[in-house]
């Protein structure tokens, strides 16, 4: 038997994808053009993931019966990419096939997902020759396939046209998104399974609630540096200006990001309240609220650990986020003493859980000199975090950068009680609530706090 005789098959040209990846963009170059044809045509071995969710489904894995694909992601992930190339194989292995192309505007049709760099003239291969009448709005394939644009702006032009399948950019910003999408739907009704192929950067309007909420939908989600080819001063630059901030990680990451219905802090409150530096500071405080009962031993949940300023023109601004998760007492009682000693802290402010004074122990016994300052607080989280919550719409709390993590926390603190934010417990944001109170408020703030 020789030596090769057993050993898996080479592919070239998939071997040469996944070296693209490692931006290798050299090879391109000495590639014939035969070979960059090939390359071209195997969307499926190159594309990152989150693009190609149908050609995995059509090899038939448990979403196979799929309905509505959303593919959510940020700017330059690659989304009109992955619809047009979804478009081209529906078009492909279905002759006669009728698809509809709807976006924004008409406009948006033919710059984006008909003429676009990525879209479907760009990405169709050389036998198929589709033509595009402007016209006519239609795009006719070499098989007969047809793939027909319209617009939001004029949904009743979606009223009387049947067609097998439909991809639908950008319905974040669609101006009639409900009449659009209803009048679409009654007319996907060709074939024995249509099917809707969503790309768009999320935003909290009703439609695409409604849609996700739908039967049948399966969701992608991409973020702008997952795209490895995207010039990487491009993505360090939008990176620097924009990681962490409601914007960025809807336009970056591909985040749908939504207040809760009675929210303390809203998405817009706290983006208002965002600075890049502080003002000279005349105290600084770190916040702390341990995890609940870990103090007897045994790694814990989130450690809350927030560094608040006050600032020489009277407001405060937070510093820093430093809380920690699942470490021991001696852990989260050190990553205190380290938070206090780089910000030079006056104070810090500690929750007792329940009165438990083993609090002070273990944080005297990470650092004996760190000024500590333990409090129990009669009354609930969101009750104390509610004059807190004033400080910013008046102006007198910001943000020195993003906090996404806290923030989600602020966001999620229900005005009368409750709790809709990540995790369990605002822990974070009760820090905060801490920090602040101190700094802020002073001994006649409406938070009952008792010094043990």
């Amino acid at each position: 038997m020789s030596a090769d005789e057993g050993a898996p098959v080479r592919d070239p040209v998939a071997e040469l994808a996944m070296l693209l990846r490692t931006r290798a963009d050299w090879v391109l170059g000495a590639l014939t053009t035969a070979q960059r044809r090939e390359l071209h045509d195997r969307w499926e071995v190159w594309a990152h993931p989150g693009q190609h969710l149908g050609a995995r489904t059509r090899a038939g894995t448990a979403a196979d019966d799929w309905r509505i694909w959303v593919i959510l992601a940020g700017r330059g992930f690659g989304k009109t990419r992955a619809g047009a190339e979804w478009v081209s194989q529906v078009a492909r292995d279905n002759p006669g096939a009728r698809i509809a192309l709807v976006g924004a505007t008409v406009d948006d049709v033919r710059r984006v997902m008909i003429e676009g760099e990525s879209g479907l003239l760009a990405v169709a291969r050389d036998d198929e020759d589709p033509v595009w009448r402007a016209g006519l709005g239609e795009l006719r394939f070499a098989n007969g396939a047809l793939a027909s644009a319209y617009s939001a702006e004029a949904p009743e032009g979606l009223r009387g046209p049947e067609h097998h399948v439909a991809w639908c950019d950008e319905v974040a910003k669609w101006r009639n998104g409900n009449a659009t999408w209803d009048n679409l739907m009654m007319g996907l009704r060709l074939g024995t399974l249509p099917r809707i192929v969503v790309t768009t950067t999320p935003k909290p309007v009703a439609l695409l609630r409604r849609i996700l909420a739908l039967p049948g939908v399966v969701r992608s989600q991409g973020r702008t540096r997952d795209n490895v080819h995207l010039p990487v001063s491009f993505v360090e630059a939008v990176t620097a200006s924009y990681a962490g901030t409601r914007f960025g990680r809807q336009e970056l990451d591909g985040e749908l990001i939504e207040d809760v219905v009675g929210a303390l802090w809203t998405r817009e409150l706290v983006e208002s309240r965002r600075v890049a530096f502080a003002p000279a500071v005349v105290r600084v405080v770190v916040g702390v609220d341990p995890p609940a009962g870990s103090v007897s031993g045994g790694p814990g949940n989130a450690c809350g650990i927030v560094v608040v300023a006050l600032g020489d023109n009277g407001f405060a601004y937070v510093l820093e986020d430093a809380s920690v998760s699942g470490a021991s007492p001696e852990g989260w009682a050190r990553a205190v003493a380290e938070c206090a000693a780089r910000h030079g802290a006056d104070r810090v402010i500690a929750e007792a859980n329940q009165g438990d004074t083993m609090v002070g122990s273990v944080l005297s016994g990470a650092d004996r000199a760190m000024p500590v300052k333990l409090v129990h607080a009669s009354l609930g989280k969101v009750a104390r975090a509610e004059p807190v919550a004033a400080l910013y719409e008046s102006g007198r709390a910001w943000h020195v950068g993003a906090f996404p993590d806290l923030e989600d926390e602020l966001c999620g603190l229900i005005a009368g009680g409750g709790y809709e934010g990540p995790g369990r417990s605002p822990d974070r944001a009760d820090a905060l609530v801490w920090a602040m109170t101190e700094v802020m408020l002073g001994p006649r703030a409406r938070v009952s706090v008792r010094v043990l």
